[in-house]
């Protein structure tokens, strides 16, 4: 990454040569950012870990948190931060634009209170409510505290998810809040399309910038 050899350039001059970047975090939850958006709906995942992470993946992202977590430099905080302002400023860090994060965020809300996913989320909540578990809404399933043991996953737990895994495939849950998010992001596509372009523009100019300098 350009920025992070920046930095570690400018360490290095600073008289920090062991300083190293903290390496990027693996990805803890599913495949693509849509796999848990809508909470958890693998049948195989849901019959081996509930609502947590595989076990493996919860393992590489704490060992890759805590070698980040780990500056054997010495170096001062003051030194760290001047050099990652010298980098920022010829190599702005690539940021989602806050558009696209209004968007995303707006979407998502505005999602669960249309017609066809009250209506999904209703006819899961039954389907729950006949297999005997209490619940108005998928994501209170997922977010049920009797689950939030990190190292945890217990049987109520794992016959909890399967319930809730076949209830959402029944019902087509994931489908439809998916499909009704789509139209709403696609709205605010339109309606902003001007800051879109310009910070599509802006991204682009970043990343062919960032990968002149890490050549």
């Amino acid at each position: 990454m350009a920025r992070d050899k920046l930095i570690d350039e400018c360490m290095a001059k600073a008289g920090f040569e062991q300083w190293v970047p903290a390496p990027d975090l693996p990805a803890l939850g599913g495949d693509t950012p849509t796999d848990w958006r809508y909470g958890v709906h693998d049948a195989a995942q849901a019959a081996q870990h509930g609502y947590h992470p595989d076990p493996a993946r919860q393992q590489a992202y704490d060992e890759a948190l805590a070698v980040g977590a780990v500056d054997r430099s010495g170096a001062d905080d003051g030194v760290l931060k001047a050099c990652a302002a010298t980098a920022d400023a010829q190599v702005p860090p690539v940021q989602e634009a806050s558009i696209v994060q209004e968007i995303n965020t707006q979407s998502f809300k505005a999602a669960e209170e249309s017609p066809s996913v009250e209506e999904a989320f209703r006819q899961w909540s039954a389907c729950m409510k006949s297999k005997g578990y209490v619940y108005a809404r998928p994501m209170d399933a997922n977010d049920d505290p009797r689950f939030a043991a990190r190292d945890e996953v217990t049987d109520l737990e794992i016959a909890t998810a399967k319930a809730d895994v076949a209830c959402r495939d029944r019902y087509q849950v994931e489908k439809t809040w998916f499909e009704a998010e789509v139209q709403l992001q696609q709205s605010g596509i339109k309606k902003h399309h001007a800051a879109l372009e310009a910070a599509r523009v802006q991204h682009k100019a970043t990343v062919a910038k960032a990968t002149a300098l890490a050549r």
